[in-house]
């Protein structure tokens, strides 16, 4: 992986990089489960007899049960303090608001992900991304993270590193490398003027 080069040019920035073919092959894997990941969660939304009359798309309106998707699709509203009547009216606002708009979020980082799908170069390669493609990587790449830290329980403190012979060390390197991947082209992102 080559830093990202941002190129200014009469139609707007271009950004510039390099992968290798088998960190091509590997992104292409980690967003194409991303998408499935996404499937998964909209497929198992209930059918909705009010949306089915009003056109209006609704989601779950229960959080995931998966620790990874309710890292990528986490709660709308955190009450600041325990309210006196219990759990019960901040599961209810995170209830309306989940069904109103977890179609449009999965939508959106499907969007993403595909785009970068559409950009990344097969076989590896140099390739030139415009802002908006830019954009999307950048959304597309968090996601993969998100996901690969929870399953790597990723916090605060660390693990910065892992035993060589943890099972896990391997996607702890590649949780590392999607960091640098995410920080050189968000840098690149805001060069703005420079």
């Amino acid at each position: 992986m080559r830093k990202w080069k941002r190129v200014e040019g009469g139609d707007g920035p271009r950004f510039r990089s390099a992968l290798a073919a088998h960190e091509a092959e590997l992104l292409t894997s980690l967003v194409t489960s991303l998408v499935g990941m996404l499937e998964d969660r909209e497929s198992s939304t209930p059918v909705d007899e009010l949306a089915e009359l009003t056109g209006m798309r609704t989601g779950n309106s229960t959080p995931p049960q998966d620790d990874t998707m309710k890292r990528l699709l986490p709660d709308f509203y955190r009450p600041a303090t325990d309210h006196p009547a219990g759990s019960g009216p901040a599961e209810s606002l995170n209830s309306a608001l989940r069904s109103l708009h977890e179609p449009e979020i999965i939508d959106a980082k499907r969007e993403a992900a595909q785009r970068l799908l559409d950009t990344i170069p097969t076989g590896g390669g140099k390739f030139e991304l415009t802002e908006n493609d830019a954009q999307a990587w950048a959304s597309a790449v968090n996601d993969v993270r998100l996901a690969l830290g929870t399953m790597l329980e990723i916090g605060p403190e660390g693990p910065d590193r892992l035993p060589h012979d943890h099972p896990m060390a391997g996607h702890l390197d590649v949780y590392q490398w999607l960091t640098v991947l995410q920080e050189y082209l968000v840098v690149a992102l805001m060069a703005r003027g420079r």
